[in-house]
């Protein structure tokens, strides 16, 4: 193999530290918002979790409430 190739992957210090530092960056951005990114995932798991049967459930308890 010729040297130049390897010369061509070496990634030094001052080329890492600004990848990492950027990574960084966005971790602490989505520390910051954890409460609001878990409470977004949530609400998507929970949309695709329902069941019909509780929906009919809910549906079945307020029409016996309503009744006079």
């Amino acid at each position: 193999m010729r040297p130049e190739f390897f010369f061509a992957l070496y990634a030094g210090p001052d080329q890492i530290m600004g990848v990492t530092s950027g990574l960084a960056g966005l971790l602490g951005l989505l520390l910051v918002f954890w409460n609001k990114v878990v409470g977004v995932f949530f609400k998507i798991v929970g949309k695709f979790r329902h069941s019909p049967e509780a929906v009919t459930s809910d549906a079945a308890k307020a029409a016996t409430t309503k009744a006079p």
